[in-house]
């Protein structure tokens, strides 16, 4: 088995034949809840420079890395980790990163209100091109993100503009940049198996590889393909969808005795909207899958906003600096 590979040049163009496209995309958030896209549209050249400022970043010594620390970022929810310090079910995940979102200044008025995961980024001083390369590219796959929501709007059978109206017209945008170094040892995961909170993660991976994906018929991997993006849907699509399109577990182990980098940019609501389901046709109620879930939580039964959701779920990924956000 393989993930779908599908070219999402005529949602990028805006051309009129989207109805092959909105199917792929449907199949593929159906049986897999993963897929490549391809024909994206983002430059192949900002995304080797990501690439050589990260793998500059990350062979800086531990005190350069530390001067950006998460503990610096306060409730913006920004900065670097080293290993170990990030949790996935209670145990420490196998890699170092760098957390970001939109960037967003000190005197904005959601700042001056304190609420959580908004703020300005902690960026390094070096790589000098670091902070624009990072911005650059979170604009990029930020416009992506819209342009693949439409085509997953349209795959639902629904109007294409239907998540703009409904969460995404500003939406929450984290990114995250992951390094993940080998490791002789095979019980040790880079990060255990989990789902993404939001709704749509856009991935971008060096040619390492890695990544894991379950399937009906077990685990199979996600290699690299240049030129793509690993897409995923999460919790709240399927929170939305009524369990139509379901979030998918997945996992990294990296024994390859190399150096992985990957990138994922996490598509979410808008930290205030209120989370509720999409009224598809010839939808049902969705089941109680807790005993298929990794973490065992019905995600249908949530109600409230976003923003309670994704808190929830990330005081549990770094306990120590829980309460500056919270």
């Amino acid at each position: 088995m393989s993930l779908p590979i599908v070219s999402i040049r005529p949602l990028i163009e805006r051309n009129r034949d989207l109805d092959a496209v909105a199917g792929a995309i449907d199949k593929a958030c159906r049986e897999f809840g993963f897929f490549y896209v391809v024909d994206h549209g983002v430059s192949l050249n900002l995304i080797a420079r990501l690439e050589r400022v990260s793998r500059e970043f990350f062979a800086l010594s531990q005190g350069e890395k530390d001067h950006i620390s998460m503990d610096k970022g306060g409730r913006a929810w920004r900065g670097y980790f080293r290993v170990g310090a990030e949790l996935t079910s209670g145990l420490p995940d196998q890699k170092e990163g760098l957390y970001f979102g939109q960037q967003i200044e000190p005197d904005h008025p959601l700042v001056q209100a304190g609420v959580p995961m908004h703020g300005p980024n902690l960026f390094p001083n070096s790589p000098v091109e670091f902070r624009e390369t990072v911005l650059e590219y979170v604009s990029h796959v930020t416009r992506l993100g819209h342009c693949l929501m439409r085509g997953i709007a349209l795959a639902l059978g629904i109007d294409a503009d239907y998540f703009e109206k409904n969460g995404t017209a500003d939406p929450l945008v984290l990114f995250r940049i992951f390094h993940y170094p080998s490791v002789a040892d095979p019980e040790l995961w880079g990060v255990g198996e989990h789902t993404d909170y939001g709704l749509l993660t856009i991935l971008l991976q060096d040619s390492v590889g890695g990544l894991e994906v379950k399937t009906s018929r077990g685990w199979i991997g996600a290699p690299p393909i240049p030129g793509s993006f690993v897409c995923n849907i999460g919790d709240m699509l399927d929170r939305m969808t009524r369990g139509v399109y379901r979030s998918t577990p997945h996992r990294v182990k990296n024994t390859t005795g190399a150096s992985r980098l990957s990138f994922p940019l996490f598509f979410d609501p808008n930290y205030f909207w209120k989370v509720k389901a999409i009224e598809l046709p010839n939808s049902s109620i969705a089941t109680d899958d807790s005993n298929e879930r990794w973490d065992r939580v019905n995600v249908h039964l949530f109600e409230g906003t976003y923003g309670e959701y994704v808190l929830g779920k990330v005081s549990k990924v770094f306990p120590q600096l829980r309460s500056t956000v919270l």
